[in-house]
């Protein structure tokens, strides 16, 4: 809180990679990172898509203090208004779709307690633990 939120802009969305998200792997840090959000941010929204490199659902959290829902013309407006080129996956309906997440997950967030810190890191397997360096 003292950290991030003096860096965003009033309506500032701030969002950060979360781990892995899938049915048996979501909770090593993803409901962990989205519950810490929680407790800072007055809105907090969990999304998910398969990386076949990381050969696993792969978790985001999109987090502020105004609200972000879109109606699906004003995503598709915003894309095509801020990115040029073709994209071969990104449109409002398949983003809405990565927050639609299933009953495993959903209740997995919704019942998550432990706030992430440097005290307390959740171990990524075969990863490692990150510290800061001293």
């Amino acid at each position: 809180q003292n950290i991030l939120k003096p860096k965003l802009n009033p309506n500032g969305i701030f969002v950060t990679q979360a781990g892995p998200a899938g049915i048996f792997t979501h909770k090593e840090v993803f409901t962990s990172i989205y519950n810490t959000l929680k407790q800072v941010f007055k809105y907090v929204k969990a999304y998910t898509a398969h990386v076949p490199s990381f050969a696993d659902t792969w978790g985001w959290v999109m987090a502020s203090d105004q609200e972000f829902e879109l109606e699906v013309s004003e995503i598709d407006r915003r894309i095509e208004e801020r990115i040029t080129g073709d994209l071969m996956y990104l449109d409002a309906s398949s983003f809405l779709s990565a927050a639609s997440l299933n009953k495993t997950i959903s209740l997995a967030l919704e019942k998550e307690t432990e706030v992430y810190s440097e005290e307390n890191a959740r171990f990524i397997h075969g990863h490692g633990v990150a510290y800061p360096h001293t």
